[in-house]
């Protein structure tokens, strides 16, 4: 994970910015394969296993810009501090949830706890690291990071079977603690700008704007198109996106700046990263439930049909985010997702009778490899593009993106295997999966540019930054 070049404030940056992110990554994802328990438990069919997923991605996804800002007012340490001790306190509320209307609510507070880690704990690595180095440990960043959440099936099966699917939520106490006390450690505190003015209007509108959509394709299997309850929400969701974009067009500190849109590999790689993380999101929840609720298996054995593509990506990212810093991403960014996606093909093999080593092991094997092919890359493509300024929103916009292209993945589900995930639905659904993959790896091939050919525009963004 850490290379002898390192400085000991360096690794301590590095260890604090991926416990933080690990376990906003973690719990988008360790959920999945605790739905059918909680399901079973609290009850609900479909539609409550989205919600369970999806009031968390919601917070987390509009939320993540604003705190791109706070970090910027307050510094990224102070907010990573707020964020660790909100997610704590929330998780806490999650694992003893009474029934599932507190858990959904619980959930979408955590998002709000989980929004104030992400970006912060990638920003401090761009202020920590420059060159080759940072490259390097954006690509370690990104390999435990993305890990968390390909990892936490594995996890949560453990519990589920074990314990309960409480303590998917609770054993996230212990990672908090941990990383508080090595943040008390780290002597970066963060530049403030006093001038950042947050843009709470914005705020509102992404929320509206990515949630009321949401809602509708959820509910839509429950109510129809044609309820109002239904084509009301998405109406003034769909409204308050374009408002929320011209908010962004017109106010003075906008939390998305759209100026940064104009440089080429910000653009391009933030629209490979809708298709290839909403992907991601819907892979990770089809192929867990499935499993269990069509092929019958235990949580524990579910979570881990899964575990090599983790292995697979904490032993290859760092590798390709270096090759990247040397070669360019270009390459990784186009022929990573394609295999990827290549990969979701193979496993329409699958049949009610799971056959893992034939049916779904190769599959998820190429999904692994592509993955790891892609995820740094992607990353250092992005960030790299614009300057060190400019890192914490650029990672907060990436990541918004990130999750927001998950939320609405999983949130059309519902229309993509309509009530439960049997063998036609979940084909359905890798089917989809794949070509959402395949989409951005061409569309990085097309419009990925190298840095050798960015590095004008990069100056040139850089100056007007300032």
């Amino acid at each position: 994970m850490f290379t002898v070049t390192m400085t000991s404030q360096q690794r301590l940056v590095l260890s604090v910015a991926i416990l933080a992110s690990f376990v906003a990554f973690l719990d988008g994802s360790v959920v999945n394969v605790a739905l059918p328990a909680i399901s079973s438990e609290l009850g609900g069919g479909l539609s409550t296993q989205q919600w369970v997923v999806d009031a968390y991605l919601i917070t987390l996804g509009a939320l993540i810009l604003v705190a791109g800002s706070l970090s910027d007012v307050y510094g990224r340490v102070v907010v990573i501090r707020v964020g660790l001790w909100g997610f704590g306190l929330t998780s806490l509320l999650c694992a003893l949830a009474p029934n599932v209307e507190v858990l959904i609510v619980s959930r979408g507070l955590q998002g709000i706890a989980g929004a104030l880690l992400v970006p912060s704990s990638l920003a401090i690595i761009m202020s920590a690291f420059r060159g080759a180095a940072q490259a390097k440990a954006i690509g370690s960043w990104t390999a435990w990071t993305s890990a968390a959440f390909i990892a936490g099936p594995v996890v949560g099966g453990l519990f589920v079977d074990m314990v309960s699917w409480r303590l998917v939520f609770a054993i996230n106490l212990i990672p908090i603690a941990v990383t508080i006390f090595l943040l008390a450690k780290i002597e970066q505190k963060g530049e403030r700008d006093h001038g950042t003015r947050i843009d709470f209007a914005g705020a509102v509108l992404a929320i509206v704007g990515v949630g009321a959509p949401v809602f509708a394709l959820i509910e839509q299997g429950n109510y129809g198109w044609a309820s109002p309850v239904i084509w009301l929400p998405m109406a003034i969701g769909v409204l308050a996106f374009a408002g929320f974009l011209w908010r962004q067009a017109t106010a003075a500190q906008p939390m998305m700046p759209l100026n940064l849109f104009r440089v080429r590999n910000f653009a391009v790689g933030n629209l490979a990263t809708l298709f290839i993380y909403g992907a991601l999101a819907m892979s990770g929840f089809i192929v867990v439930v499935f499993l269990q609720q069509t092929g019958g298996w235990p949580a524990i054995l579910a979570g881990i049909a899964v575990l090599p593509v983790t292995i697979i990506l904490m032993l290859l990212s760092s590798v390709f985010g270096g090759l990247s810093g040397k070669y360019g991403p270009r390459l990784f960014m186009s022929v990573g997702p394609i295999i990827a996606g290549l990969g979701h093909l193979l496993m329409l093999s699958v049949t009610a009778d799971v056959n893992y080593w034939w049916q779904l092991l190769p599959g998820i094997l190429l999904f692994g490899l592509g993955l790891s092919i892609t995820v740094a890359p992607l990353t250092a493509a992005i960030l790299g593009s614009i300057s060190e300024k400019q890192s914490g929103i650029g990672s907060a916009i990436n990541n918004a993106i990130a999750r927001v292209a998950g939320l609405v993945a999983v949130a059309m589900l519902g229309i993509i295997v309509v009530e439960r995930l049997d063998v036609d639905g979940v084909h359905r659904a890798l089917i989809v999966c794949a070509a959402l993959l395949i989409v951005g790896g061409v569309i990085s091939a097309i419009g990925i540019q190298n840095p050798a050919n960015i590095a004008q525009e990069s100056t040139e963004n850089a100056a007007v930054d300032q």
